[in-house]
């Protein structure tokens, strides 16, 4: 055989490796036990055909721990056969919403106990957030503080969380 010679296509290069392929099916088993830890309000929101929901909705009954693994592989395996890529960018929309107002409450407890803490915090909020009811404001940081100092239960400091979330949640810009 010469250099010339082209080689016959090879059909196993095309193919997916073990390997690879077991990646896959524990990906989709994952993504399965995931899904089986959403709130059935969430779950509603991704598109499962009906034996798959069954499936998911059933799992939480299952206890013991070699059942439920035989059962994450039968969810796996049903998640093969159906449009798997759809659910799984179901799944990640509903996360990235998750943890977008997960940040957005980080950021709502931060400017509240920076209100309360920290006195320049206040002038900072209101030229960040003009159209806020600066009177209300500066009663619930004056009453939050009060509270802090006597170690009493945070009422005001609830109140004020609340009205941070209106303002940012309204803000125009």
């Amino acid at each position: 055989m010469t250099h010339d010679e082209s080689f016959p296509f090879d059909e196993e290069e095309d193919e997916k490796s073990k390997t690879r392929v077991k990646q896959e099916m524990q990906a989709l088993r994952d993504l399965g036990a995931d899904i089986t830890k959403l709130t059935k309000e969430q779950q509603a929101k991704i598109p499962l055909d009906d034996t798959l929901r069954q499936a998911i909705e059933e799992s939480p009954r299952i206890t013991s721990n070699s059942a439920k693994k035989r059962h994450m592989q039968f969810i796996g395996k049903l998640l093969r056969g159906a449009e798997h890529e759809e659910i799984k960018a179901a799944y990640d929309e509903l996360m990235e919403a998750s943890h977008r107002l997960a940040r957005q409450s980080h950021l709502l407890e931060q400017w509240r106990d920076e209100l309360i803490n920290t006195p320049e915090a206040l002038p900072r909020f209101i030229e960040q957030y003009p159209h806020v009811e600066r009177q209300q404001l500066r009663q619930l940081c004056r009453a939050a503080q009060k509270e802090a100092a006597q170690n009493k239960p945070p009422a005001s400091a609830r109140k004020l969380f609340r009205l941070i979330r209106d303002t940012v949640q309204n803000d125009p810009s």
